[in-house]
């Protein structure tokens, strides 16, 4: 695996070795030593699934009380996928990575918590496999809105993306609840 710095600090591209043969394509997708020496969690508290059609956005999640942590990979189809740092004392405060993670790269996107999370499907439909720190906690569930201005986060879609009553119903990010206190993950 190859482990990639992106321009927010902690949050990590993973790259996974593909071995091709006439009959297959095979991959680690977690490796507790390799993942370890990264900075990742060894253990988690639950795995998680979502299957999404085209131009479906979900997000800008986050969970003020019970952080979480997600290893994020797409089983299938292609996600715009973003971070959104909501760490106040961050150098990174409100600032924001976004990448495409697709089933042919095979590539991980490891978000700690501290961070708000969100996708966008690209392809027809997609599945996102990921796994969380802590447990999911609904009372402690926020929602910064996808469209917030002072993020900007650019979206590869034209028009209006298909987003639940939950996400549409978030909050803007001057007034969303963050993270006053640093958050260890490791």
């Amino acid at each position: 695996m190859r482990f990639e710095e992106t321009s927010l600090q902690g949050v990590l591209l993973i790259t996974p070795t593909i071995h091709y043969d006439n009959q297959c394509a095979s991959m680690e997708t977690f490796n507790r030593r390799e993942m370890s020496a990264a900075g990742i969690p060894s253990h988690w508290a639950q795995d998680n699934f979502s299957f999404s059609k085209k131009n479906v956005l979900r997000g800008i999640h986050y969970q003020i009380v019970q952080p979480q942590g997600k290893l994020v990979q797409v089983t299938h189809g292609a996600v715009f996928d973003v971070a959104v740092d909501l760490r106040r004392s961050s150098a990174h405060f409100g600032k924001y990575v976004a990448m495409e993670l697709n089933d042919q790269n095979g590539s991980m996107l490891w978000i700690p918590p501290g961070f708000g999370h969100a996708f966008l499907v690209l392809s027809e439909t997609a599945g996102v496999a990921y796994k969380a720190t802590d447990y999911y906690y609904p009372a402690g569930e926020r929602t910064i809105v996808w469209k917030d201005p002072t993020l900007g986060i650019q979206w590869p879609i034209e028009g209006q993306p298909i987003v639940s009553s939950k996400d549409a119903a978030g909050t803007w990010f001057q007034n969303a609840e963050i993270y006053e206190e640093p958050i260890e993950w490791n």
